[in-house]
């Protein structure tokens, strides 16, 4: 059916009455200029891409801002506390040798002039790192720094700003040591702040160990600060890789004494002694002070990357550890006291 033409005609007309409506409304905006509009960009000029802000790039000076801070309090003393305590029920061992090493350094002095620690724990889940906010002594947890990937918690603005404000992250390249995030975390370490850096790189794929890299080593040796090997037992059944969703349960936080690097020593050799002392503080967790510490001297302390062997196996001694640890509880083990005759 063919439409008459007067009805083309007003539909026409009406099209362009809304058309000159809409031009009387906009007009005003075409006529606003830089500053508020992009400028114009002259034909064959070429304009330079802007400088990245996300990843190793983010700036998060900010985060360290008197405001900043006590926003953070806020959020560690409030729901980050309600978090751990429902899920993971954490239970802190060890905070004494830290008080140990305080006083043998002279670093009496209170809770305001503290000697920079670089805490390296191993790492299952992303619970963890709200665990070692909660764990950390009050006395580093004032002025406390955490490595996080960059690749991951900061690809995204929103989730750069929600790291670096409620945890006080900085980003850190897992695949290689850039420049720029090493010199970042040297001068915060050098400036007083104490730091959170996962020696495995990120959380176990299958929730064994992972062999260490030599991030905490390397920056304890630029900066003189010593290095707190730490266990986290637990965090791998409540909310390991993989998990859909959190499942509640207990977990513990073992603190070692701080290690120095002695004189002459290789990052590699300093490296390959934080992870025995992580081995050592796991067996601990497990079994008590003395028989951790008698199977170290003898060399037979379980790894914490389990049997060499794959499948089924695997799965079945892990679950045989969990049994073990703070997570399959359901009575203290039975402690071997030595025999002192």
């Amino acid at each position: 059916m063919e439409i008459p033409r007067h009805t083309l005609r007003r539909a026409a007309n009406a099209a362009g009455r809304v058309e000159r409506a809409v031009g009387r409304v906009t007009a005003p905006g075409r006529n606003v200029a830089f500053p508020y509009r992009p400028p114009t960009v002259p034909r064959g000029v070429e304009v330079p891409d802007e400088p990245p802000k996300l990843g190793s790039d983010y700036d998060t000076d900010w985060a360290r801002s008197p405001i900043a801070r006590a926003a953070r309090e806020v959020i560690a003393e409030g729901p980050m506390r309600m978090v751990v305590r429902g899920l993971a029920d954490p239970q802190v061992m060890g905070t004494d040798r830290l008080d140990d090493w305080r006083r043998a350094a002279g670093r009496d002095g209170g809770d305001d002039d503290p000697a920079p620690l670089i805490f390296a724990p191993n790492h299952h889940s992303h619970l963890d790192t709200a665990l070692m906010v909660r764990a950390v002594p009050w006395t580093w947890r004032r002025k406390l720094v955490v490595a996080a990937a960059a690749d991951y918690f900061f690809d995204k603005r929103w989730k750069a700003t929600l790291a670096a404000l409620s945890l006080n992250a900085v980003p850190i390249d897992r695949e290689s040591t850039g420049r720029r995030s090493a010199d970042l975390v040297r001068d915060l370490v050098a400036d007083g702040w104490s730091l959170v850096i996962y020696p495995e790189g990120g959380r176990s794929p299958d929730g064994w160990g992972q062999d260490f890299k030599g991030g905490a080593a390397y920056v304890s040796a630029r900066t003189g600060a010593p290095v707190v090997p730490v266990y986290i037992d637990g965090t791998g059944s409540i909310y390991g890789k993989g998990m859909k969703r959190p499942k509640p349960g207990r977990s513990r936080v073992v603190f070692g004494a701080p290690l120095r690097p002695v004189e002459g020593e290789s990052t590699r050799r300093f490296n390959v002694r934080i992870q025995t002392a992580v081995t050592t503080l796991a067996d601990e967790a497990t079994t008590d002070w003395w028989t951790a510490r008698r199977r170290a001297a003898d060399g037979t302390s379980p790894t914490l990357g389990g049997p060499t062997y794959t499948g089924w196996r695997r799965q079945w001694d892990l679950s045989k550890r969990r049994r073990q640890g703070i997570a399959g509880w359901r009575r203290p083990p039975t402690r071997k006291w030595p025999d002192l005759g």
